[in-house]
């Protein structure tokens, strides 16, 4: 696995499948257009992109670009790099019909054009371990954030300490902390909205 420091951006979620087996870093899909109305997402990106900036690495199509142009419309360019992957044409293996475009998507591209589109990027792509302990599953249900009576409403609370989207699930939640912020840093934040 390649290690990347910021969250990647990608269209849809057989993109983020297709990246996930090639990278360790948080991947956030856009649902295509679904950016342009969705505020939650868009604010979830900002804040992403002010921790340790984000990647985006949408098709080579028209489609493409008009998502990544949308996303550096919305976060300050400073946070934004933008990796590109080459036009190649033809179908993915899912697909009855080539893309309008003819163009294959993240998802068709071999691995390798990947990496290099990274590499040209100017990313830097290390193969390491992670450097702080990760929340897990297992520490929401000791923080009783899972599994008690009242875990739904504490981690609504949570989701108001750290501004993210009400409609996070707990999976998603934990992966959004992870990218944000560190495991004490969490048991303090839990012990605050208790304490409320």
């Amino acid at each position: 696995m390649i290690k990347i420091k910021q969250a990647v951006i990608v269209e849809g979620k057989y993109d983020k499948i297709k990246l996930s087996n090639i990278i360790d870093a948080p991947i956030i899909q856009t649902d295509g257009f679904g950016i342009f109305k969705d505020k939650e997402l868009q604010k979830l990106i900002r804040r992403l992109a002010e921790k340790d900036g984000i990647l985006v690495l949408t098709d080579s199509d028209s489609a493409g670009f008009k998502i990544r142009s949308f996303i550096g419309s919305t976060v300050d360019p400073k946070y934004v790099t933008n990796a590109y992957i080459p036009d190649i044409f033809g179908k993915e293996k899912r697909k009855d019909e080539p893309s309008k475009e003819g163009k294959l998507g993240v998802e068709g591209v071999p691995e390798q054009v990947i990496i290099e589109a990274l590499e040209n990027a100017g990313v830097l792509c290390e193969k390491t371990e992670p450097v702080q302990r990760p929340i897990t599953k297992q520490d929401f249900y000791e923080l009783g954030l899972t599994g008690k009576k009242d875990s739904s409403a504490k981690r609504l609370k949570l989701l108001a300490f750290y501004d993210l989207p009400s409609r996070l699930n707990t999976n998603a939640l934990i992966k959004v902390l992870n990218c944000i912020t560190d495991y004490e840093s969490l048991k303090s934040a839990v012990n605050e909205i208790s304490e409320e």
